[in-house]
């Protein structure tokens, strides 16, 4: 009987380099139980929005999350991509309270690059996985509703254009597209409440709002940083988790840019969301290293727990 040596090392290499595979699937399990048929609102947006293997890897990730049975919902924004159709226009790009001045001429362009630029893009490349994903913006079916939004600045209230605040959500064609397992993708764009016109609505803000609304098991906040840091810029350290009381008391000391992205945390998490999450986006498959492994990444937020009771542990 000759004994082949070299298969059964081929075949001890294969097993051996299975294995880790395999330990990654089982830590993924508990995980994958806890969240079957729980609705995930993601907002896209930082630079996974822009390199084309970061937005690659998001689109795996979010029909990865379906084929798993969550229920993803993607809401972008399309800041980059204003900015350039801005400046290609000859319309100069400014920012107060880290919210776009949005003037009735520079609303046309935002219309049209949030919803037939950054939408069909992001619906085509979840799509090259199947049929699953429908654009639509908030405007359709009036999923949301808006008012203008005056933000405080110095103590006074400051008029930033055709930017709104959300004052309702109707979920109903959201909640249609789920049941029929598709995965909605959301332009941030809201129809008037009072005016008859649109207004664009920060997409961090848009998000929560419809998590809020959806009863949602978690909102996923895609940034260009690791995270909240403990002490930025004196430290790079990143906080893990926080409570709504905590993120309230460091609001203030926040950057403009990253104080849209906290309120919505906070916003959610009071408003029925069981954990708000700050993932970077600089990471491949970073929503899934989030969602179904131990470590996880980024800053996750959490009810007080006074909220948090008869409702269960936050996960």
């Amino acid at each position: 009987m000759t004994v082949n040596h070299s298969e059964e090392r081929k075949s001890s290499t294969r097993k051996h380099t299975a294995q880790p595979k395999a330990r990654i699937l089982i830590e993924a399990l508990p995980w994958l139980t806890r969240h079957h048929g729980r609705t995930v609102v993601i907002k896209f947006g930082g630079n996974a929005m822009v390199n084309e293997e970061l937005k690659a890897a998001f689109a795996q990730d979010v029909v990865f999350l379906r084929h798993a049975g969550l229920r993803p919902v993607v809401v972008h924004g399309g800041g980059p991509q204003i900015s350039a159709a801005l400046d290609r226009h000859g319309i100069v790009s400014e920012f107060k309270a880290g919210l776009r001045v949005t003037t009735e001429e520079a609303m046309d362009v935002v219309r049209m690059v949030l919803a037939g630029q950054v939408q069909r893009e992001l619906v085509g490349l979840l799509n090259r996985h199947g049929p699953l994903a429908v654009g639509l913006t908030g405007e359709d079916a009036h999923t949301m509703t808006a008012i203008r939004h005056r933000p405080e600045i110095d103590g006074e209230l400051v008029d930033i254009g055709r930017v709104g605040e959300i004052t309702g959500i109707d979920t109903g064609a959201i909640e249609a597209l789920l049941a029929d397992g598709r995965i909605p993708v959301v332009s941030s764009i809201a129809r008037s409440q009072d005016d008859g016109h649109v207004y664009n609505v920060n997409a961090d803000t848009a998000a929560a709002a419809l998590a809020a609304a959806l009863g949602a098991e978690t909102l996923m906040v895609l940034t260009d940083v690791e995270g909240l840091y403990e002490d930025w810029p004196n430290s790079d350290e990143v906080i893990s988790r926080l409570t709504a009381s905590q993120l309230e008391n460091l609001l203030p000391e926040l950057s403009s840019g990253m104080v849209p992205k906290m309120e919505g945390c906070l916003y959610a998490v009071r408003n029925g969301v069981r954990t708000a999450r700050v993932i970077d986006g600089r990471v491949q498959h970073s929503i899934l290293l989030e969602i179904f492994t131990d470590e996880g990444i980024g800053t996750m937020v959490v009810p007080d727990e006074s909220d948090q009771a008869n409702k269960g542990d936050a996960v």
